[in-house]
């Protein structure tokens, strides 16, 4: 390693030709700039002879490393990787800043002793532990794996088992939730098969781990061992439970990783979906800082070596059988190949061009973006200067005012049913939540977006007419030319030619604007169309949220008014008293019968009805 070389032309030149590592130094020794280098010396040299032709942050690095060193290494590979572990370790100002998302727990399972523990944990360690997560809710994974430990036998207790035994078994053994390995009452074999399917059903393997117990309980029924047969079938259920749990989102076979980045001026969001077995069973998430001026490539760069280079080795059977990336970058094959050898196996580090592995990488920028969101609501990172990306968005737009108050229209709806729209108001860039509003579609459009845009937005501005209040300064619609027409027409039947009208599309995110025959289109890194992205995904989701409200309560109220006598009036009594068709289930007909309007016979005729129907679903 060199250490303290000038950073001056005639002491460059003389850096080796070999791939390796560089660090800039500044003039008090701390380490400004991280970088790999397939020859040091050409590119160490780039940075003096870029002169005007580097962006800022770069020229002011230049100006600030007082000295160079250089780490040579035998390949590219190797430069990968410890560049990886030397910004996790120093922390450059002039790199890009990564910080784990370490709030979220995960499970561990202490394999690398005797008789295992399984429990939760928000600390992740290298001390040859299985971790799995991370979850978002410590609650919900808290009772998932209570579930599994008290099917599976797994103990809670802390001792250190075989050495550190208790004189008899505890409660757990007593009540059938642990075989009692402490006082020897189950052998170590018989122990470690137990933790063998946790792992299993902790990685999303929960289907052949069923198939397993099914055999095994058959087997002991046969054999006439009835009571291992129904402690086999408790298991069963319990995981039968997991499986449909898990099963909330399947996206097709195999294991993989889908990465998804969000960016917005100086910060952005990672998030890796971690998929096996088909299953999504977590995700991981980071966020990013010192971004500005990047490229996506960079950001994609920097955001994968932090998450399997700089953690330490990984676990062969951790690594999934594919990685899907939303952008491509230039050490892709060199990542592939570093994964590949760690799990000495092939690791495919894709960018997928259509199909399904395209739509799966949508969904995980989907996710980064409201995690992005979610962590500058929280204030966890800022999002800096709203003032400019303002302005710089009424420059792209060629608006006449600066757009401080801006709002959104959606229209969603089921195959023409339940057509509403959103329409949510942004003041200064942030979310303004008090002056969102929704409203149902009354024309009776069906699938006709353009007149129920229409409607929403003469409803919308009629409204702030009649109270008088601050017009906003642009009305961004969520679709293309054909919805920013009717919005258009609509204002202008009500004298509002002034109010800016722009629609962003959401398949190639263009721009559209009056009088331009195409849509505009915004570099992707383009602060403004970060904003404006945030503003049409929020109304989107607002619209959405309302459309499934009003389905799911049309169709509760459609199977209380198939029974006889149970008009519209009796249907609002009914779910005002008990909240849902579900807590009307679990109602007694006495209960019913108090409710103004019904009589204990007619509640147990409204039971009887609801009953007769969940069994012909049956």
């Amino acid at each position: 390693m060199t250490r303290g070389i000038s950073f001056a032309p005639e002491s460059v030149g003389r850096l080796p030709a070999d791939p390796g590592v560089y660090l800039f130094l500044g003039a008090r020794g701390e380490v400004l700039y991280v970088g790999k280098a397939r020859s040091l010396r050409v590119r160490v040299r780039s940075y003096l002879a870029g002169g005007s032709g580097l962006d800022i942050k770069t020229r002011e690095l230049v100006r600030r490393a007082r000295t160079v060193e250089t780490l040579v290494v035998s390949s590219e590979e190797e430069a990968f990787i410890l560049e990886a572990n030397l910004i996790k370790e120093h922390r450059p100002r002039f790199n890009i800043q990564l910080r784990d998302d370490k709030k979220y727990p995960y499970v561990k399972v202490t394999v690398n002793e005797p008789f295992p523990r399984a429990y939760v944990t928000r600390r992740v360690r290298e001390d040859g532990s299985r971790y799995f997560g991370p979850f978002v809710s410590v609650g919900r994974v808290r009772r998932a794996l209570d579930l599994v430990k008290s099917t599976h036998g797994i103990r809670s207790c802390r001792y250190d088992l075989p050495r550190d035994a208790p004189p008899r078994p505890c409660l757990d053994h007593h009540i059938g939730r642990c075989a009692a390995p402490c006082v020897g009452l189950q052998s170590r074999d018989e122990y470690r098969l137990m933790i063998d399917r946790l792992l299993r059903i902790l990685a999303g393997d929960v289907a052949k781990v069923q198939a397993e117990v099914e055999q095994e309980m058959h087997k002991a029924s046969s054999e006439l061992d009835f009571e291992r047969a129904a402690r086999l079938r408790d298991v069963l259920a319990g995981l039968d439970g997991i499986a449909r749990r898990q099963r909330v989102h399947v996206v097709g076979g195999g294991d993989q990783d889908i990465v998804g980045i969000a960016r917005d001026d100086q910060v952005a969001a990672v998030v890796t979906l971690l998929v096996r077995g088909g299953v999504l069973i977590g995700r991981d998430s980071f966020a990013m800082s010192g971004i500005e001026g990047e490229a996506d490539a960079d950001i994609v760069a920097r955001a994968v070596s932090h998450a399997y280079l700089s953690r330490g080795s990984e676990a062969a059977e951790d690594l999934p059988r594919e990685v899907l990336l939303p952008a491509d970058f230039a050490d892709r094959l060199v990542l592939e190949r570093i994964l590949s050898g760690r799990a000495a196996r092939k690791v495919a580090v894709q960018v997928p061009q259509r199909g399904a592995k395209v739509r799966l990488v949508e969904l995980a920028v989907t996710n980064a973006r409201h995690a992005l969101s979610e962590q500058v609501r929280k204030g966890e990172i800022a999002r800096p200067h709203t003032e400019e990306v303002l302005y710089e968005l009424q420059d792209r737009l060629g608006l006449k005012v600066v757009p401080r108050l801006i709002v959104c229209f959606d229209i969603s709806h089921t195959q023409g049913a339940d057509a509403v729209a959103s329409a949510v108001l942004f003041e200064n860039g942030e979310p303004c939540r008090s002056g969102y509003r929704h409203m149902r579609i009354r024309g009776g459009f069906g699938n006709d977006d353009y007149r129920s845009m229409a409607e929403a937005v003469e409803r919308y501005f009629g409204r702030k007419l009649n109270e008088q209040g601050p017009l906003p300064d642009l009305a961004l619609i969520d679709g293309g030319a054909g919805q920013l027409g009717a919005a258009r027409a609509a204002l202008a039947a009500m004298g509002l030619d002034q109010v800016a009208v722009a629609a962003l599309a959401k398949r190639r995110e263009a721009v559209f604007l009056p009088g331009r025959a195409t849509g505009v289109r915004m570099p992707r890194t383009a602060r403004s169309l970060h904003l404006l992205q945030r503003v049409r995904d929020e109304a989107h989701r607002f619209a959405v949220r309302y459309s499934r409200k009003l389905r799911t309560r049309r169709t509760v109220r459609s199977e209380l008014g198939e029974i006889p006598g149970i008009g519209p009036r009796r249907q609002q009594a009914l779910l005002s008293r008990f909240g849902s068709l579900r807590g009307v289930k679990e109602a007694t007909a006495a209960e019913i019968g108090r409710i103004p309007g019904f009589s204990e016979a007619m509640g147990m005729k409204v039971l009887t009805y609801l009953k007769s129907r969940s069994r012909q679903r049956l």
